[in-house]
């Protein structure tokens, strides 16, 4: 290997590594970080459950066919004691009021045979659906832990759910009802403000 070549390559590393160097010595320009933006989510718009359980006769109903109504519907049982003393308390309450825009709706939740039956001294005024599970599935959706009968849903006429209710309805629970959902349907009040009020039931 000629002397002339080894000269020139020995030159060429050279210039090499210092031009490494002198790139490594160079800072990295890196982009700005960019400003997160946070983007507005949409409340969110809780509606009524969309759902068919058969009534006492087996006709299957349903819930839109009360669309445009203010509708209580109410989760029951034949061996609930609280549930029972409830139903004369609703019947007044859907006299009272069906000229209002209200619709009680039983749900019961229990076998199709002995609802019937008690149903023929109960006389009810208003429809009754029968679901087992089915009804505790309609009664889960709505957000609210179903522990329990009697339990009670609030649906208003536009079908946005405004609450749900644990435990025995009595007078000033459902005059309460009433206030807070005619307020809500006449754009009174905000759909907050009526799902808090019927929270402090």
């Amino acid at each position: 290997m000629s002397r002339v070549f080894l000269i020139f390559t020995s030159a060429l590393v050279a210039l090499m590594a210092g031009a490494l160097f002198y790139a490594a010595r160079i800072p990295v320009q890196t982009a700005a970080p960019q400003p997160k933006v946070e983007q507005e989510k949409a409340p969110e718009v809780v509606t009524h459950p969309s759902f068919t359980l058969p009534s006492i006769g087996g006709i299957n109903r349903e819930l839109s066919e009360w669309d445009g109504k203010m509708r209580i519907l109410n989760f029951w049982a034949t061996w609930c004691a609280p549930c029972r003393r409830e139903i004369p308390l609703l019947k007044a309450f859907q006299d009272e009021h069906s000229i209002d825009g209200f619709q009680v709706i039983g749900i019961a939740v229990d076998f199709p045979e002995p609802v019937a039956n008690y149903a023929k001294t109960a006389e009810f005024n208003y429809p009754i659906l029968v679901g087992e599970q089915d009804a505790m599935a309609v009664a889960e959706s709505s957000g609210v832990e179903f522990i329990g009968l009697p339990f009670t849903m609030f649906i208003a006429s536009d079908g946005l759910l405004l609450g749900a209710y644990i435990g025995e309805l009595h007078q000033s629970h459902l005059d309460t009802i009433v206030d807070v959902m005619i307020r809500f349907d006449r754009s009174e009040i905000s759909a907050a403000d009526a799902q808090t009020a019927l929270k402090g039931l």
